[in-house]
């Protein structure tokens, strides 16, 4: 039953974040976006990780998602309708998200990492603790590159939605 609502969530995922980069209006693009953030915090909960989930709904789909909608509506959506993408110039693009997708897909499967085993038991009030532990110690490099990331969108996000003057 677990690997059917897993199943479920994880495809209705995927399409969700297709439509994030496929939809031509970028309103429908955000909510597509919050729709796939909904489905990553209902696989944290069959993970029976009910912290991440609600972190996942607080974080992503409470703030981050308020900052893209508000540069949203920022921005001139017709104007940036009526802009188009050089034609043949998504070819590259494409050619690089075959690759990036052929070379994860080649770590996935020769990484021990992923490999089955038994989840961690945990003391009951220690899922916290252990939680920021782990997060500012062993995963303290993926963590700040997360978020490099965001800020970078951020900074991205303030330049598309400034008027160019002059």
């Amino acid at each position: 039953m677990d690997q059917g609502f897993f199943l479920l969530f994880a495809a209705v995922s995927v399409i969700t974040a297709l439509t994030v980069v496929l939809a031509r209006n970028p309103v429908h693009s955000a909510l597509a976006l919050m729709a796939c953030f909904l489905q990553v915090s209902a696989i944290f909960v069959l993970l029976e990780a009910p912290l991440l989930a609600v972190i996942q709904i607080f974080v992503y789909i409470g703030a981050i998602m308020v900052l893209f909608l508000f540069v949203i509506m920022m921005i001139d959506v017709r104007e940036a309708v009526l802009q188009r993408f050089l034609p043949g110039g998504n070819l590259p693009a494409l050619v690089l998200l075959v690759l990036l997708g052929v070379e994860m897909l080649v770590l996935v499967l020769w990484s021990d990492r992923f490999s089955v085993m038994e989840p961690v038991a945990m003391r009951d009030g220690d899922d916290v603790r252990q939680l920021g532990t782990a997060l500012f110690a062993d995963y303290l490099l993926p963590f700040e590159t997360a978020s490099v990331i965001l800020l970078a969108a951020l900074v991205g996000a303030i330049m598309l939605a400034r008027k160019e003057q002059g």
